[in-house]
């Protein structure tokens, strides 16, 4: 076999997937342009210190975009998870501050406060049918108003060094704890959503909830450990967070869910669900940090930088509906639920011979 033919047949192949995931590749070469922009913008971008820095400073919501993801997917969506994280924090400040309670269990309490607000959520949209939007938008609301209960308009601080060294510092080498929590979840979304029972049947109630019952699938229950999940992973990221600031507020984390959402919207997946691959959201996420991190290089206000990432949230709405009509009204990357099929049961009665 020559040279030549295997470049070709590269060749080809890079083609094919393009072909066959043409979102995945728009972001991959936009992420592209914004490195070599940043690059020759910032002698100072490749710098370790930089690339730790570029994830640190959103690495909580980075982090909640993996389980929003999942709810999105599934048909869902979680409004309330940026007051759920600062409910955690507040929980933990509270426990730290004004009882004996020992700092772990706080922790952990803490992290429990969010995986029963999920519960509580998850069995409202699941057993009495309110939309999820709804449910969460109320959530929203009041689970940040419990954080300002808790807290008034106190700072809490003063936590452990331990606990502010596991926020602050890296855990393997200049890696922060929170940061291998990321690519871990990213990791193992990725695994869950292409080759799990667990991922095909999010799809299908993404697609349509009817056919999943139909199917024997148990869509409250999925719906209800989504909810639960997501309550789980929010608090998790608000206890990260009050590890990383040293300090904890009613308001803190107030306004994360609308660059939660961007970020899993620009990452192809379907507000309606049914669709969406976790490689999409990682590269999403990739470009709004390195976007955000270039204008910080370059100086620019924090307004003007959340500006610049609604601009780029609409284009690629633009661009998909382009690509969507091109491809004659079909979604231009395939829905991973149709690689798999249910099998079908055997008509009970006399055997099939």
């Amino acid at each position: 076999m020559t040279a030549a033919t295997v470049t070709s047949r590269r060749v080809k192949g890079v083609g094919e997937l393009a072909r066959r995931y043409p979102w995945e590749t728009l972001l991959l070469g936009l992420l592209v342009v914004t490195i070599v922009y940043n690059l020759a913008n910032s002698t100072n971008y490749l710098g370790v210190d930089n690339l730790i820095n570029l994830f640190k400073l959103s690495i909580e919501k980075a982090i909640v975009v993996v389980i929003m993801a999942f709810c999105v997917i599934a048909g869902e969506i979680d409004l309330s998870v940026a007051s759920t994280m600062g409910l955690g924090a507040a929980v933990l400040a509270t426990l730290h501050g004004q009882t004996a309670v020992p700092f772990a269990l706080a922790v952990l309490l803490a992290i429990g406060v969010g995986a029963v607000s999920g519960l509580i959520q998850g069995a409202i949209v699941a057993k009495l049918g309110i939309p999820s939007l709804v449910v969460t938008l109320a959530g929203l609301i009041g689970l940040r108003g419990a954080a300002r209960v808790f807290l008034e308009d106190r700072s809490v601080g003063r936590f452990p060094g331990w606990f502010g060294d596991l926020g602050r510092d890296g855990l393997i080498g200049p890696i922060p704890l929170s940061l291998l929590i990321f690519f871990g979840g990213l990791a193992a979304g990725a695994v869950v959503l292409s080759r799990t029972a667990l991922g095909r049947r999010l799809y299908v109630i993404g697609d349509s909830a009817d056919v999943a019952r139909y199917a024997g699938v148990h869509v409250d229950r999925i719906r209800i450990g989504l909810f639960v999940t997501s309550g789980t992973v929010a608090a998790l990221a608000g206890v990260l967070y009050a590890a990383r600031l040293g300090s904890v507020r009613g308001d803190m984390a107030q306004g994360f869910e609308l660059d939660i959402v961007t970020m899993v919207l620009l990452g192809g997946v379907s507000i309606f669900g049914g669709t969406g691959t976790m490689v999409g959201v990682g590269l999403a996420v990739f470009v709004v940090l390195n976007v955000r991190n270039g204008l910080g290089l370059a100086n620019v206000e924090a307004n003007t930088q959340t500006g610049v990432v609604g601009a780029i949230l609409i284009a690629s709405v633009l661009v998909r509906n382009l690509l969507d009509s091109a491809a004659g009204g079909a979604s231009p990357a395939p829905r991973p639920a149709r690689r798999w099929r249910f099998p079908r049961r055997a008509p009970r009665g006399k055997p099939s011979h």
